[in-house]
């Protein structure tokens, strides 16, 4: 009898104990729930000519003949080290402007970068050439995913954190980056350096729909930009689906005076005939409304575009045309274009082929992954290349007088664009472009192959056809 009244008093000790533990977890969840995400700051009051912006970036003195913009596609710490070899290319490229002797990377007007080669971009904009003394120990020849994985996620006070419903692994993670790369840097950071406009892409969870940290899309929400974490924005920009978890926003949108643009108003009053403006319209719509939208849930800028180029072409499209984006920017001068595309591309083992069971679940997320990227990355670029023969047309008329077109070099219808693709599939040797392409596209890589993939990058960059063409045309008549 006593030994059954132990077993009952045993077993009633052990559930009173798993319930007590129960009890202190969800009231430690409960009690964790004030941890919260850094919340974006409300714009009180829209002003069109104030904030992170192209135009305020320039000097309004400065006359430019050559416009460089270049993007940075994703793909983890890959993505990063090949886009940083070519930084070093450009740098390493001299050229006389204007009688001046300078070099390509001081050109360099802006950098449109997706995910991992957001880092990149992000860190040159705020250090300029201190990018070169210290970004391969603070971040390219780093283990940074083993540090979030070992420094952040297994931290027992980070456990109790991740109780609150509003905060997460992506929200560590940017906390992360702040501190150990972008040093507490904001937006209006970026915009006292005076450098590249540098344009962050991240993708709505929702609508699908590309989202940049650039004022002018935080004109739409009406926030202001300026002290938003530029460490923050790179996670959202690389927050991988699964892996990592949406980065969220605040949509104040209705509270500062906002309008959309006059182009894209009126391109939303003529339904019946649809073009790429009134796509681009019935995007901004839904951001429009914090009734219906008042949260924005941001995650890797690769699932819009993995390459960066749609934030240079929705902003000429939003715009109305290639002359008009050119006056507003102050470029009227420009007679060369230059679209730098840096694309660190992957592609699927084709061990699978050779196996007759059936793949498993990581290979079908990496092959549908690839095929998406890769088809969306050859339109894109596709209808950048289709697009530029009639930008050609809209600079020249827009510059020059009714019937008094010329050609000639510094007239008005001077106007050149080069196209400059840096990608693995330019190198000749098979075994080479496999190498680089099936390299993880992971926050670590061996050292070794992080200069491999500078190294690469500045081969590819001199050795294309287009990149000679500029050269040699920047040069002038011998």
């Amino acid at each position: 009898m006593k030994s059954q009244n132990a077993k009952g008093w045993a077993a009633r000790s052990f559930f009173k104990v798993i319930g007590l533990g129960l009890a202190l977890l969800v009231l430690g969840g409960l009690g964790c729930s004030h941890y919260h995400y850094p919340v974006n700051a409300q714009l009180t009051q829209w002003n069109p000519e104030d904030g992170y912006r192209g135009k305020n970036l320039r000097d309004p003195l400065k006359k430019e003949d050559l416009l460089l913009l270049s993007t940075f596609s994703g793909g983890g710490t890959r993505a990063a080290a090949f886009s940083y070899g070519v930084l070093e290319a450009l740098r390493d490229t001299k050229i006389s402007l204007r009688g001046k002797s300078t070099t390509l990377l001081q050109e360099l007007d802006s950098i449109s970068a997706v995910s991992g080669g957001s880092f990149t971009a992000a860190y040159y904009g705020l250090y300029g050439d201190r990018i070169f003394q210290d970004f391969e120990a603070r971040f390219l020849k780093k283990n940074v995913q083993g540090d979030l994985t070992t420094n952040v996620l297994f931290n027992p006070f980070n456990w109790l954190r991740l109780f609150s419903p509003f905060f997460d692994r992506s929200d560590l993670a940017a906390e992360y980056y702040d501190k150990n790369l972008f040093e507490g840097a904001t937006f209006g950071d970026l915009l006292k350096q005076k450098g590249p406009m540098i344009f962050i892409n991240a993708t709505d969870m929702i609508q699908g729909t590309r989202m940049a940290f650039t004022q002018d899309a935080f004109d739409v929400i009406c926030s202001d930009l300026s002290t938003f974490s530029v460490a923050r924005a790179c996670a959202a920009s690389s927050a991988v689906p699964i892996l990592l978890t949406p980065l969220t926003l605040k949509n104040y949108a209705g509270s500062c005076g906002y309008s959309m643009p006059k182009t894209l108003e009126m391109a939303m009053e003529e339904r019946d005939l649809p073009d790429r403006r009134f796509d681009l319209a019935n995007n901004v719509l839904p951001f429009l409304d914090s009734k219906t939208k008042p949260y924005i849930h941001l995650v890797d800028g690769g699932v819009a575009d993995n390459l960066g180029i749609r934030a240079l072409l929705e902003k000429i499209i939003s715009m109305g045309d290639a002359w008009t984006t050119l006056k507003a920017a102050g470029q009227e001068e420009v007679h060369k274009i230059v679209f730098l595309i840096v694309n660190a591309e992957t592609e699927i083992n084709p061990k699978w082929n050779l196996l007759g069971s059936i793949p498993p679940f990581s290979a079908m997320v990496d092959s549908y992954s690839s095929i998406a990227i890769s088809r969306y990355n050859i339109e894109t670029v596709a209808l950048l290349r289709e697009s530029l023969r009639g930008w050609e047309d809209q600079i020249r008329q827009g510059r020059c007088p009714a019937g008094r077109i010329s050609s000639e070099p510094g007239s008005c219808g001077d106007i050149k664009f080069y196209l400059i693709e840096v990608k693995f599939d330019a190198l000749k040797d098979q075994e080479e472009r496999t190498y680089f392409k099936r390299l993880p596209t992971s926050f670590t890589l061996p050292p070794e192959d992080v200069d491999k993939l500078r190294e690469v990058a500045g081969r590819i960059i001199r050795n294309s056809r287009e990149f000679k063409r500029l050269i040699k045309d920047l040069e002038g008549p011998s």
